[in-house]
C-alpha cells in the first residue's frame, strides 16, 4: 500500500491534483485557438512518399531481447522472454471519438490480433494517443491475465475497462515481476481527459530492468513517455546508472511558446541522451499523428542534425532493435 503523505512529497499532489517538480499552467485558450487555425506542412514528397520511406513489415522472430517500434509510443519489448508493450494505440484516432481529433497517418507495424502472447502494458499517462480505451478494451480482452503498470490514479479506470491486474505506482516506486523490476520515475508533463479532471491522475516514465539483484546481467530499458526537458530528470541517471536502452521522444514540438514545458524537441531529446549516460536510444512519438505545427518527417531531420556519432537510432515503424547489456564504466 502506497503511504499517502509519502506519495504527495514524491509526486508533488496538492490537494486533489499532481504537480510536476518544476509546476507550469496551460492556457487552455490559447492552445485552443492556435489548434483551430494551425496549418501543417506535409512532409516532404508527401504522406505516401513519407510511408514508403519510413514503415517496414515487423519481424518477430528475430532473436534476443529486443524492442520493435510500433509506431507512435507504442514499442513491443522482449527482456527476459517476457513481452511488454508501452502505452498501446491500435485506433484510427487519438481521440475521445474516433470521428474527429488526430488521425494516424501509417497504421501501427501489426494488428492486436496479430500480437504476440503480452505479459506486461506500460502506461505513462492518460492523453489520448497514450492511453486508449479501445486498444485496452481489446488487449485485456484477447490476454486476460495481463499485467498492467500505471502511474497513480488510472487503476480504477483500467479495472472498469475489464483489466485483471493493475499496479498503480508513484514516481520511484518499484514493483517486480519474473524477474523483471519496473519502476516509475519522475516527467514533467501533465494529465487530462476533458476539461474537469486536469491532473487527478499522474504522469510517468518507466524504468524496465532485467535481473535487477545481479549487476553484471542486469539489462535497464528506459521508456520516457510524454516529458518536457527539466533538469531534475538527471537523477534518473544518477539512480539507474547503467541504462542500455533509452525510447526516447522526439515529435509534439511546435511551436515552442506553448509545448516547451510539456514535450523535449530533438535537440533536448539528445541532450537529455547525454545526461542519462544512456547506451542506446530509439527515437519514438513521431511520424503517426500530427499533433503540432512541425510534419511528421521534421524530428527525424532535426535529429539527424543533433545526434553525431551518437548510438540515437531512427527506426522505421516495425523496425526493431537487440537490447544489449553494457558496462556502466563507473567503479
Amino acid at each position: 500500500m502506497i503511504n499517502k503523505q509519502e506519495a504527495n512529497k514524491k509526486a508533488h499532489r496538492a490537494t486533489q491534483k499532481f504537480e510536476n517538480h518544476e509546476p507550469f499552467t496551460i492556457n487552455f485558450v490559447k492552445t485552443w485557438w492556435w489548434y483551430q487555425r494551425r496549418k501543417v506542412l506535409e512532409p516532404k514528397g508527401g504522406y505516401e512518399a513519407f510511408n514508403q520511406t519510413w514503415c517496414e513489415p515487423i519481424d518477430l522472430t528475430l532473436p534476443d531481447d529486443r524492442a520493435w517500434w510500433i509506431g507512435h509510443s507504442t514499442n513491443l519489448i522482449r527482456l527476459n522472454d517476457k513481452i511488454i508493450l508501452t502505452d498501446p494505440i491500435f485506433s484510427k484516432r487519438a481521440s475521445p471519438s474516433q470521428f474527429s481529433g488526430p488521425k494516424r497517418h501509417n497504421p501501427p507495424a501489426l494488428t492486436i490480433e496479430q500480437l504476440p502472447n503480452i505479459d506486461f502494458v506500460m502506461i505513462s499517462h492518460n492523453h489520448y494517443d497514450h492511453l486508449d480505451d479501445y486498444s485496452i478494451h481489446q488487449l485485456v480482452k484477447r490476454f486476460p491475465e495481463v499485467v498492467l503498470v500505471v502511474p497513480l490514479g488510472l487503476k480504477d479506470k483500467l479495472l472498469k475497462w475489464g483489466a485483471k491486474q493493475v499496479f498503480e505506482l508513484n514516481w520511484y516506486d518499484s514493483i517486480t515481476f519474473d524477474n523483471l523490476t519496473f519502476t516509475a520515475t519522475p516527467a514533467r508533463h501533465w494529465s487530462n481527459r476533458g476539461l474537469f479532471d486536469i491532473n487527478k491522475t499522474l504522469w510517468c516514465g518507466w524504468i524496465v530492468q532485467a535481473n535487477a539483484d545481479i549487476p553484471n546481467k542486469t539489462k535497464t530499458v528506459y521508456f520516457m513517455g510524454d516529458t518536457g526537458y527539466s533538469p531534475r530528470l538527471k537523477e534518473i541517471g544518477l539512480r539507474f546508472t547503467c541504462i542500455d536502452l533509452a525510447l526516447i521522444p522526439i515529435g509534439a514540438y511546435a511551436p515552442r511558446r506553448l509545448l516547451q514545458s510539456q514535450h523535449i524537441d530533438p535537440a533536448q531529446a539528445v541532450q537529455l541522451y547525454d545526461e542519462l549516460n544512456c547506451h542506446e536510444a530509439i527515437a519514438i512519438h513521431w511520424g503517426t499523428f500530427e499533433l503540432s505545427d512541425e510534419s511528421l518527417d521534421e524530428p527525424a531531420q532535426q535529429l539527424c542534425e543533433h545526434r553525431a556519432d551518437r548510438h540515437f537510432h531512427l527506426l522505421k515503424i516495425g523496425g526493431s532493435l537487440a537490447i544489449n547489456h553494457h558496462d556502466s564504466g563507473l567503479e
